[in-house]
């Protein structure tokens, strides 16, 4: 039985447990690569290579799953927003791109794949996400906007010189005027929904980046590994405590009616 024909999608239902646990994934991906490219010194190149490869292999997999499975579906996202990292730093630092210039390239390159799915399914709402052909546009933009997060934050924190402290402020309050709009005004959740999910990536980013990069930096200069290891944990322990739902599909809801 497909998502479609039970009535749920592929992906959580959307609630506070699920922004709780998709900040603490975005942070973790922030840490997580730089272990392996800065504390284990891989490189940029090398770390993206593999994260990309782990991230296409359970993209793959959560393609071919029948229905939603809590721990397949956040262990992809920890490894678009690690892959994320690694790809951003490599674009901004290796291939000298620069921060302004990556955030411009992966935010036009978002709109892209947004514009694509819009195009063919007249519609980008995550609780649609339940075809092979939907979950390659929902995957292609989750990647893009967790890469952009990446640049974005770096891009606030070094060249907008507000560091990664107050970098995080800014978009906390970012994400705090979003969920003004949606509990207090009719704009469109499915607008929402991507905007919020754009703005975490970059405040997880500069979280990890607070946690880890040295004091001098504005960072608490602690262990990449451990922060890493504590936030994998925090993750694990949620998605055991939080109900984890799949997302009604939208067909379910008017069959219903």
């Amino acid at each position: 039985m497909s998502a479609v024909t039970d009535g749920f999608s592929k992906v959580p239902e959307i609630t506070i447990g699920f922004w709780l646990i998709k900040i603490a994934a975005t942070t973790l991906g922030e840490t997580g690569g730089d272990t392996v490219t800065m504390t284990l010194n891989w490189g940029y190149l090398a770390g993206t290579v593999l994260f990309f490869a782990a991230l296409l292999v359970l993209v793959i997999a959560q393609i071919l799953a029948k229905r939603f499975q809590p721990f397949l579906y956040w262990a992809t996202i920890v490894a678009s927003t690690t892959f994320g990292t690694t790809m951003a730093d490599f674009a901004d630092r290796s291939l000298g791109i620069g921060y302004t210039g990556g955030s411009t390239l992966l935010f036009a390159c978002l709109v892209i794949v947004l514009g694509l799915w819009y195009l063919s399914q007249g519609t980008v709402s995550v609780n649609t996400v339940s075809t092979p052909k939907v979950e390659a546009f929902y995957w292609a933009a989750i990647t893009f906007s967790q890469t952009l997060g990446t640049a974005l934050g770096d891009w606030m924190a070094d060249t907008g010189g507000l560091g990664y402290e107050r970098g995080a402020l800014v978009f906390a309050a970012g994400l705090a005027l979003i969920a003004g709009l949606y509990f207090w005004t009719n704009v469109s959740r499915v607008l929402l929904f991507w905007v919020a999910f754009i703005l975490t990536r970059p405040f997880g980013a500069t979280v990890g980046d607070f946690l880890d990069k040295p004091v001098a930096q504005g960072g608490l200069a602690l262990s990449r590994p451990l922060a890493s290891a504590v936030i994998a944990v925090f993750i694990v322990v949620c998605l055991l405590v939080l109900p984890q739902r799949a997302g009604q599909h939208p067909k379910a809801l008017e069959q219903a009616l």
